[in-house]
């Protein structure tokens, strides 16, 4: 509902435009909100569903062009997009870069590696560290796992 539909005493109890700018703490610049982090790939349902099975969570669409997952926890979702032509980044590569990655958290670090494996990612040999496992996912995007302790 807008500010213009509430009655006066419900707008005045929330900080008008400027006084929110007044009261910001330092550092606190921000005007935005993520709304959706979207993955690019081939195939969005297959990516989507990798990915819901890894974090337990719920479709909320899927189709041959797009894909969308509910975070449970009330976060941003977790968006895929089909991209014709798509070729996945090298994890490793001397002059090369990867465009994003995501990391998660999970309780037994061996136990994760080998659900996930199971669920079709793979496991490069270039390892870069001892507490993030890094896998790539069916899609070929390089993700890791670190245990959460």
């Amino acid at each position: 509902m807008s500010d213009l539909a509430t009655e006066p005493s419900e707008r005045s109890e929330r900080p008008q435009p400027s006084e929110r700018s007044a009261q910001t703490e330092p550092g606190d610049t921000g005007f935005a909100r993520l709304a959706m982090v979207t993955i690019d790939c081939a195939d969005p349902v297959a990516l989507a569903s990798f990915y819901a099975e890894l974090l337990g969570w719920e479709t909320r669409h899927a189709d041959e062009h797009f894909a969308i997952l509910d975070n449970p926890e009330g976060g941003s979702p977790l968006g895929f997009g089909r991209v014709t032509g798509y070729r996945p980044e090298p994890w490793k590569e001397p002059d090369g870069s990867k465009h994003f990655h995501l990391d998660f958290y999970v309780d037994d670090l061996d136990e994760a590696t080998a659900k996930a494996l199971a669920l079709g990612a793979t496991e490069p040999a270039y390892q870069h560290g001892r507490t993030l496992r890094v896998l790539i996912d069916p899609a070929g995007h390089p993700f890791g796992l670190a245990p959460l302790e």
